[in-house]
Order: C-alpha cells, then structure tokens, then sequence
C-alpha cells in the first residue's frame, strides 16, 4: 500500500499547498488571472490560508461556517450555516426522525457562535469585496464537506470571477463533490481511507484565537 502524505503540521502543509495553488495559478494567462483574495475557514484553515496569502501577496479574510450537528449525536454533522445565514443541510436530514424545532434550534445554536466568532475576527479583517476577484478558500482539510461547501454558497453570492476550493487533504470520493462547489479544485493529498482529518498531520493541535487572529494581522499588514 503506498504511503500516504503526511504533513509536519498545519504550517507545512500550508506551504505545500501554497506551492500548488501557484502552479496551478501559472497554467492561467493574464487575462484569466483576476485579483486573488484568500478566505480561509477558521480557525485551523488560517495557518494553512497564510502562506498562500503570502505567497500570492493578496488579503486574507476568513468566512465562518459552523457545523450543525444532532443533539443525540454532537459528532455528526447534519448541516452547516455561515455567520450570514447561509444554510447547507445534508439530503439524508429531510427524513430523520427529529422534528423541524430540533433542527431549527441546533441551526440558531450553530449560526449564534459563528457570529460570535466572525465578530472576533471583525477588527482584523481587510476591507475587500470579492466581486469580480479570484477567490481562494481554504481549509485545513475537508471530511464531510459540509463547511466547505456552506462557505462556497456564501463566497458565490458575493459574484467572485472564480472560486478555487484549496485544501491539503479531502477523500477521494468527495473530489468529484467538491467541482460542484468552485471552479477548480486544489488538494494535495485524496485517501480513499480517510477517517480524520487529524490522520494526516503528525501535530494537529487545536488553533487558538490568538494565533488564528496573528495570520490576519501579518498577512493585511495590520
């Protein structure tokens, strides 16, 4: 069984996935290339989102998509909703036997703490609009899609040129999934044994808001 990738941590992972994006980015001529911004999911997908900022000397901005899980299950993800209100919901939900109140009320629950943390965020966040640009989002990783792909639905109402969906690792059944969501599709690493995200990293401590807030404030020079 050949070996699978193994990122050091969310910073070398960032830096390989920087490397891709650019190479990617060079298969594109001049008039294709609009303005880049980067948006990463926070807080794990700002250590990876930096040196792609970097890299491409562009903003980082974050969009913040909470998870919304069962109240009998807190693991499993069901949906997802942005601080904004946009609202993903697995096919497989509609028929669970829990009522519309359960879903409504983990739904406000889920959407309440991704306003508080955008409002964390709010001070250290470039004054952007993605319309018209190249819009990079980017993750740690991606399981079960459900952020991703809550924050593509908000990135697209905002009319970027182009979404690119970037992140070190997502299984290879979602690939297909993840070109619906985004123009193009940048991960470096697609198991069809996925498990975790954590699997793949040998450090994958959890990010702190200090840290996450440091990436902002280096990347938009603040």
């Amino acid at each position: 069984m050949p070996q699978l990738l193994l990122f050091a941590n969310r910073q070398d992972a960032g830096y390989q996935l920087a490397q891709a994006v650019l190479t990617e980015l060079s298969t594109l001529s001049t008039a294709e290339l609009p303005p880049p911004v980067v948006y990463a999911l926070p807080k794990g997908g700002l250590p990876i989102a930096e040196p792609i900022a970097q890299l491409l000397n562009c903003p980082l901005d974050v969009i913040v998509a909470k998870k919304v899980t069962r109240p009998d299950n807190p693991e499993l993800a069901v949906g997802a909703v942005t601080a904004e209100g946009f609202i993903i919901r697995s096919r497989q939900e509609y028929f669970a036997p829990w009522n519309n109140g359960s879903w409504r009320d983990a739904l406000n629950q889920a959407q309440t703490q991704a306003k508080e943390q955008l409002a964390e965020f709010s001070a250290y966040r470039p004054q952007v609009d993605p319309q018209g640009k190249l819009a990079l989002l980017v993750d740690d990783g991606i399981a079960t899609g459900m952020t991703m792909a809550v924050a593509a639905r908000a990135l697209q109402a905002q009319k970027p040129a182009q979404i690119f969906i970037c992140a070190p690792v997502a299984p290879k059944s979602m690939v297909k999934m993840l070109e619906n969501w985004g123009d193009r599709v940048i991960v470096l690493a697609t198991p069809e044994s996925f498990l975790s995200v954590s699997r793949f990293y040998a450090e994958f401590n959890q990010v702190e808001m200090d840290e996450a807030i440091a990436c902002l404030k280096r990347c938009n020079s603040m």
